[in-house]
């Protein structure tokens, strides 16, 4: 007792495995529809049966029946537990996801964000941190999700996206500012200006296992850019990239490159609640567009 109101010990996966029973008919889809097993489903009831004093389902080889206590406690469940839902929920949704990246954000963004936004009810939304190396922002906490080119390694949960081609940064004028596209091997052997944060080309990537001479490296960006369109040397990008725009620069298709990897990586260690169901958004909306 305490000030004369009875404490009951119930668990929230008690009540969902109850609720769950009753609308599937039964414990074996009522495990699917929860993504577990039969057994724990069965064990969860029981336990609520136990704390609230009372058997709640008769079980025959057949069928599953509710008993007075069953139904009137159903008839409740069936307001409260949705509500309960929502609550335990509010917190996650009303807190804003930072999305990080370098070069670009993936494609349709806009529509990521209606469905994010739409999904989620009165979500916080999504905040996009544009950094040089989203992999150290990430691992600095000043993002919460990001998009990234390579292996984090195994402090972190991925999600693959659809790979993206690759294209050349030229500079104009120069031999190649007309050309509609560049075979991967006319590359080999040729100056380049690496962006040393988004560049994990190796030289077994390249033709004959032979890469051209770094002549420039950049540490961001803009400079990445303008080394190119100081003619430094020829630069290599994701094909999103175009939308940094340049005039001395000029972007030409590179066809039999290598595509670039796609990842949205968050730590395994305390993410954000909201991380997964936007990296999930992404993905939903990308695969869409295929």
């Amino acid at each position: 007792m305490n000030g004369g109101v009875i404490v009951i010990d119930v668990e929230l996966r008690q009540l969902r495995a109850f609720a769950a029973v009753v609308a599937e008919g039964g414990f074996t889809a009522a495990a699917d529809e929860l993504r577990t097993d039969q057994p724990r489903v069965t064990r969860a009831v029981q336990g609520l049966e136990a704390a609230v004093g009372a058997r709640l389902l008769e079980r025959t080889t057949r069928r599953v029946r509710l008993t007075d206590a069953g139904r009137r406690l159903y008839a409740e469940l069936e307001v409260l537990l949705p509500r309960l839902e929502a609550a335990l929920a509010a917190p996650a949704r009303a807190e804003t996801v930072r999305f990080g990246f370098a070069w670009h954000l993936p494609a349709r963004w806009p529509d990521v964000v209606r469905a994010f936004d739409g999904a989620a009810g009165d979500t916080g939304g999504i905040r996009v941190v544009r950094r040089d190396d989203p992999l150290a922002a990430l691992a600095a906490g000043l993002c919460d999700l990001a998009l990234i080119h390579t292996d984090p390694g195994p402090d972190y949960r991925t999600v693959a996206l659809p790979p993206e081609p690759r294209v050349a940064a030229v500079p104009v004028p120069g031999p190649w500012q007309y050309r509609r596209v560049l075979d991967w091997s006319e590359l080999a052997g040729r100056r380049l200006v690496v962006n040393t944060l988004a560049d994990r080309l190796g030289d077994a990537d390249w033709p004959g296992g032979t890469r051209g001479p770094a002549l420039c490296t950049a540490d961001n960006l803009e400079e990445w850019l303008e080394s190119v369109a100081a003619d430094h040397g020829v630069g290599i990008a994701p094909d999103s990239v175009r939308r940094h725009t340049n005039p001395s620069v000029r972007y030409v298709r590179l066809k039999n490159a290598p595509e670039v990897p796609m990842l949205l990586a968050r730590p395994l260690r305390n993410p954000h609640p909201a991380a997964d169901r936007l990296a999930g958004v992404v993905q939903r909306v990308l695969a869409a567009s295929n």
